[in-house]
This record gives C-alpha cells, structure tokens and sequence, in this order.
C-alpha cells in the first residue's frame, strides 16, 4: 500500500558515520542513506540522538546537514535535527536546513537546565516565528530531563500549524495516548511517532503515524513489514512482526552509550560502514558482539560475520 502522507510511516533516525579522524564519512553515509531508501522507508531523520548531534558545533552540524539533504537528492522527505541549549543557534540551524532542502527540522528542548513551562513556550515559539519550515518536536525526557506534555504539545499546535508532529521518545504508553487524542483535537493531521520499537503497534492502533526508531537503521524490514500488515489489516502478520520487534529492546542496554551499538548493528545487518562514535564510549568487546548477534537471532534479524 502506498503512502500519500509524507509525514507518515517509519522513519529512520540515521546514525552519523565517522572515519577514524572522528570526522562524517561521506562514502559510509551515502552507503547507508541509499541502503534505507533501498529497503522502502518513507524518511529520513539525520541528526537527532543516533546522529550524535550534540557532539558537533554547529558549522558541522551545517557540513553533514547539506551533505546528507544532497545524498538523498530529493528521494525521499529529509528531517534535519536542529534542537540546541540556545533559541539563537537553534533558529540558526532551522533557517540553514530550510535554505538547504530539507523536508523539516526535529526540534529537541534545551537540556541540562530545566525550564519553566513560560520559558519552553517561549523557545519554542521563537524557533516557530523564524521559519514557516515544517517543525517536529522532540521528546526525550530521559535524556533532556524535561518533559513536553500533551497539553503543552497541543497548545503550540493549534496555534502553529507548521508544527507538524512530534518524536515520542517516552517509555509510556499513556503520553503517547494522551499526545495522540489531546492534539488532534486541534490539528487532526498532526503525526505522532513513537520512539521506541515496541511501542509502534499500539501507537499506530492509537491513532498515532508510525515510528522513528533506530532498529529502522539495521531491521527495516520489521518495521516495515508491521507497519504495511497494520494498514493491509493483516493481523495475524502484524503480531507476527510485533513478536519479533518486542525482541530488540535488550540491544539498547548493551551499553551506554547506546549509540555505538546502534552502529555496530548496522554493520552487522550487512552494510559495511566504519563504526567510529564522537561519543565517549567504551571499545566494543566480543561480549558485545555476542550478545548483540543473539538478539539478532532472537529478533529473526538476518546477520553476516
């Protein structure tokens, strides 16, 4: 079934690839973009918490912004994650991915110092007035230490209508229930993702518009898969691949930070990337390795090496 929605469906959070210097590695990059587009997902997301963006100042962030809108050459739609601690550099990033191509930008709040809600309002509403360029918020409370509730959510949605959806990267059913039925109250077509794998059949049962989640990166073809049985109202196939993705989960824990593992995954499913990380992190150990090709197996994950 085909999807007429750009704004739908299971989008991958890309990882960055880096050479040995710590730098993007443009072949391994291209590889793994056209690899996705290859498999069939309907976006791309580059630069959000697999892409490692908080470990780039911001010219970089421009550098691999524009490489990776031009290796998709209008393929497929192209979000650009532009959250930043400040409104300035994140206004900055937002203008740069709209001169650049993109689809939209995927906005994480500021992090480390909590905000109160008038402040948050704030920082949100200036990075709306700065760009009419289609905008995702981003919610990680484990990671930012602040929550964006659906009440929150829907107050910048009714009034913005360039804000088109938002990444729920929450271990709660409930948040992305509540997001789901308080929003679209107010703006029906606003897409609501899950963030983690497990959670995209009862998001999607909820209302919700499919998943950014990293196993897209190295098993497309479960996501995928449930994704296009949920729509075939296929249920027997949808538990089928609901069965299978419940397994991955367990890879995120393998480490932390999570985000090497993640890389270590994609080349494990057969797409031969460098596997270098701009985050500390330890070196990855043949415990991991062997660890991470069990819940391969565990997941019906096709693996080489």
């Amino acid at each position: 079934m085909d999807i007429v929605h750009t704004n739908t469906g299971i989008i991958p959070p890309v990882p960055t690839i880096l050479n040995e210097d710590r730098q993007l590695d443009r072949p391994g990059m291209k590889l793994l973009i056209d690899s996705l587009i290859d498999n069939g997902v309907h976006g791309l997301f580059f630069l959000g918490t697999a892409g490692e963006f908080n470990q780039f100042d911001a010219k970089e962030r421009e550098e691999i912004a524009e490489f990776c809108i031009n290796c998709t050459d209008g393929r497929l739609p192209v979000w650009i994650g532009t959250g930043s601690n400040t409104t300035a550099e994140t206004i900055r990033l937002t203008r740069h991915a709209a001169q650049s191509g993109a689809t939209g930008v995927v906005v994480i709040n500021p992090y480390y110092c909590k905000l109160s809600e008038k402040a948050l309002y704030a920082h949100y509403e200036a990075v709306a007035e700065a760009s009419e360029l289609p905008l995702m918020l981003y919610n990680f409370p484990a990671l930012t230490g602040q929550d964006l509730s659906p009440y929150f959510v829907r107050r910048l949605a009714s009034k913005y209508l360039h804000v088109v959806g938002i990444k729920e990267t929450v271990d709660q059913l409930s948040h992305i229930r509540h997001m789901i039925l308080l929003v679209k109250e107010v703006n029906p077509s606003f897409s609501v993702f899950c963030g983690f794998d497990e959670y995209l059949l009862p998001t999607l049962a909820a209302g919700g518009a499919g998943a950014i989640a990293a196993s897209a990166n190295f098993a497309p073809q479960l996501m995928l898969g449930l994704y296009r049985s949920y729509l075939n109202n296929d249920l027997a196939e949808v538990l089928e691949y609901h069965r299978k993705l419940v397994r991955i989960p367990p890879l995120y824990a393998l480490d932390e930070p999570f985000i090497p593992t993640i890389k270590e995954a994609v080349r494990l499913s057969g797409i031969a990337i460098p596997t270098y990380s701009h985050s500390p992190a330890n070196p990855w150990s043949p415990e991991n390795e062997e660890q991470l090709k069990q819940i391969f197996t565990m997941a019906d994950i096709p693996y080489s090496g």
